[in-house]
């Protein structure tokens, strides 16, 4: 009986073990998890340690925890509110990426918007130059209307000839070169001043237009005479109907311009008499803007 007694006495109680086990088994997996985030930001971690300390109390409270059997009977709560915890940081780095995926669709499009609206700028421009040219086309088209209109009035319309030039920047008015002036000079007939000064009449409407006037010759050189080549000589002329209208029409001499063009823009040929006598001439261009 008493070696009994002894053996029960000797028997071991093992009843510490199944929670030292459970709270080990807590460690092994706290410490797997502090390893799976050693590649984790600081601040990620910090705010880990404070959540599980204010959670669960493994740092401060260990071992009243134990005493109370709080943290192993609740161990699974607490893996599972863990887990949740990396997920959501997880997800929150796939929130961060998917914003940055959007940012870059959005640049992408407004570059692709200011791609389209760079092209509808362009568009507009060449609308807009469109408009100024189909406006200038109108403008000179009425003016050569009224010149045509003024001269059938003051019948010169068969002793002048008028037209537009191709860019529709001005109506010219062509006065042939044989009637203003004799071979060789610059001095207006008196039989052409009739004709000229109802031509003025025409340019005295337009007179806060710009005017210009040109002497044109044919390429035959001049011999004697007081101006030595064909420069000089379509200058002079061109001047000299410059001084007419200016004095006798009163004409603003601000808005109008003498010069000489010699041989150098013929409008026929200078192969036959018919062609030298077209080149041999006075044109007065009225320009469309004032």
């Amino acid at each position: 009986m008493a070696r009994k007694k002894r053996e029960e006495e000797q028997a071991p109680s093992g009843g510490w073990i199944n929670t030292f086990a459970d709270l080990m088994n807590l460690l092994l997996c706290f410490f797997v998890l502090l390893f799976s985030m050693s590649t984790v930001d600081a601040d990620k971690y910090e705010q880990l340690v404070t959540s599980m300390t204010e959670s669960i109390n493994i740092f401060d409270g260990g071992g009243a925890a134990i005493n109370e059997g709080a943290f192993v009977s609740s161990g699974t709560d607490q893996l599972v509110s863990i887990s949740e915890y990396f997920n959501e940081f997880e997800n929150t780095g796939e929130d961060e990426d998917s914003r940055e995926d959007q940012n870059t669709r959005t640049d992408g499009q407004q570059q692709t918007d200011n791609g389209g609206n760079a092209g509808s700028d362009s568009e507009g421009k060449e609308q807009y130059a469109q408009q100024l040219k189909d406006d200038q086309k109108k403008r000179t088209e009425e003016l050569y209307g009224e010149v045509m209109d003024e001269a059938r009035q003051k019948n010169v319309e068969d002793q002048i000839q008028v037209n537009m030039d191709k860019q529709y920047q001005y109506v010219q008015i062509s006065l042939n070169g044989a009637i203003l002036f004799d071979s060789g000079e610059a001095e207006i007939k008196k039989t052409a001043q009739s004709l000229l000064s109802r031509v003025g009449d025409i340019l005295k409407l337009y007179d806060a237009h710009m005017i210009k006037i040109e002497g044109h010759t044919d390429n035959v050189p001049i011999s004697g005479g007081q101006y030595k080549n064909n420069m000089w000589l379509s200058t002079a002329r061109a001047t000299q109907v410059f001084d007419y209208m200016v004095s006798k029409k009163k004409m603003d001499p601000k808005t109008m311009e003498a010069t000489g063009r010699s041989e150098y823009d013929p409008v026929a040929t200078n192969k036959t008499k018919k062609g030298r006598a077209q080149n041999r001439r006075v044109e007065l261009k009225i320009y469309t803007d004032e």
